[in-house]
């Protein structure tokens, strides 16, 4: 099979990882990839949101089917296109994809269908909104109704915070358009945990789960960012856990997205709370999430090129995905100053001096004019390592990444490190 992976991140050297392992690929593509999926397939110099472009390429090198990693060509629209042109394409269409793109759609389907969820409200006049929160609890959660590249939430700790996200996100526009609309919800406590799954509209099956770390520094301080690290499994989040999220939350989410005409195809990913010991919505997904992803698939034994297959062709059923039990760990190195400006264009250092079972995954990175690996981009690689149990596969990381240098590097020192104090 032609494969088309589209994306440039470490989330997509990941699936790339995997499906060029399959007995059943023939070429494999990235648009536009990186340094890393270069070195296991023909990268592609096309945006993800160039979808015409995309496709034109798609029907030139007979493709089989094209895998969508980025949420911003799926709110595009990107599957409607492929399919209407007759192309094989993994991921929900736009509509289905609202359950990301659009917090105020994604509250209403948790609060139709009654989803385990934070209280919540939303609002389209900002006077409206400032006069609503006067009258809540501190802390809360503001959050732009649109995509803003994970930007868009915000916990105000004081009333003052609360307006003044508000006026940013609704009249100073600092979200574009992601801001003609808010949500403002209740403050929710507890361990967070990401749990995702497979679906072809029809039959659903999770992966196994995993934690990201959205905060710059250790101990959860600093800035949001994109993720800089993740472990998979948690020590709290066990079997009896996921059945009850499958049965309260993702089975429900996507059965009443069926009932409002809406099938929904492709990766569901829940953002989870264990708010006073249960579990909780924070978010929907529509693909597969970073870094998690990155802690995922080194545990999954099935071919995923199978899997795909199987949700495009609505068979799900007929799958069994099989998860290796060891444990993987991921760790982010990033460039100085990220989520805030930064420079791009060092050379990384000790890629090759790494132990061989240590796998890297690349996201912001290019070749250079010497042939040489160069950052390019915030979130530069996450360094992996699977072991037997959390503690050995975090202290195989990190006996390694010391190894890999570039100008500025940056990493956090505590990812998984709460699974094993």
């Amino acid at each position: 099979m032609n494969v088309l992976i589209v994306g440039g991140g470490a989330r997509e050297h990941a699936l790339a990882w995997k499906i060029a392992l399959s007995p059943k690929i023939n070429k494999l593509y990235v648009a536009p990839g990186n340094a890393g999926t270069g070195g296991i397939a023909t990268n592609i110099p096309l945006k993800p949101t160039d979808i015409e472009q995309l496709f034109n390429t798609a029907k030139q090198l007979n493709i089989d089917i094209t895998i969508i990693g980025p949420e911003v060509p799926l709110s595009l629209g990107i599957v409607d296109y492929f399919e209407k042109g007759g192309l094989k394409v993994f991921g929900p269409s736009a509509i289905a994809a609202k359950i990301e793109s659009s917090k105020v759609f994604s509250k209403y389907i948790m609060q139709k269908y009654s989803i385990p969820c934070s209280e919540g409200q939303s609002f389209s006049e900002p006077q409206k909104a400032i006069e609503y929160v006067k009258n809540q609890s501190i802390p809360i959660v503001i959050k732009a109704d649109g995509l803003a590249a994970g930007k868009g939430v915000i916990i105000a700790e004081t009333h003052e915070q609360a307006i003044k996200a508000i006026s940013d996100i609704m009249e100073m526009r600092v979200f574009g358009t992601a801001g003609e609309q808010l949500i403002i919800e209740e403050f929710l406590t507890g361990k967070e945990v990401s749990l995702l799954a497979f679906t072809d509209g029809t039959t659903i099956k999770p992966m196994v789960p995993a934690c990201d770390y959205k905060r710059i520094f250790d101990n959860d301080m600093g800035l949001n960012t994109g993720g800089m690290g993740s472990y998979s499994p948690p020590s709290f989040f066990d079997e009896n856990l996921i059945s009850q999220v499958m049965d309260d939350i993702i089975e429900p989410t996507i059965k009443g997205l069926s009932s409002e005409g809406i099938q929904y195809k492709g990766v569901l990913y829940t953002g989870l709370i264990m708010h006073n010991n249960k579990p909780k919505v924070l978010e929907f997904n529509a693909r597969f999430g970073d870094p998690e992803i990155q802690t995922i698939i080194p545990r999954l034994k099935t071919d995923l090129l199978d899997i795909v297959s199987a949700v495009i062709n609505e068979n799900l059923a007929d799958i069994e995905i099989d998860w290796d039990t060891d444990s993987c760990v991921g760790v982010v190195m990033s460039s100085g100053g990220y989520p805030g400006k930064y420079e791009t264009g060092y050379a990384i250092t000790g890629l090759d001096k790494l132990d061989n079972d240590i796998i890297v995954f690349h996201a912001g990175t290019r070749m250079g004019d010497n042939a040489e690996t160069v950052t390019d981009g915030g979130r530069v690689l996450t360094v992996t390592s699977s072991g037997k149990t959390i503690k050995d596969a975090r202290e195989h990381v990190y006996n390694n990444i010391d190894k890999i240098n570039f100008k500025d590097c940056h990493y956090r020192k505590d990812i998984a490190l709460r699974e094993v104090i």
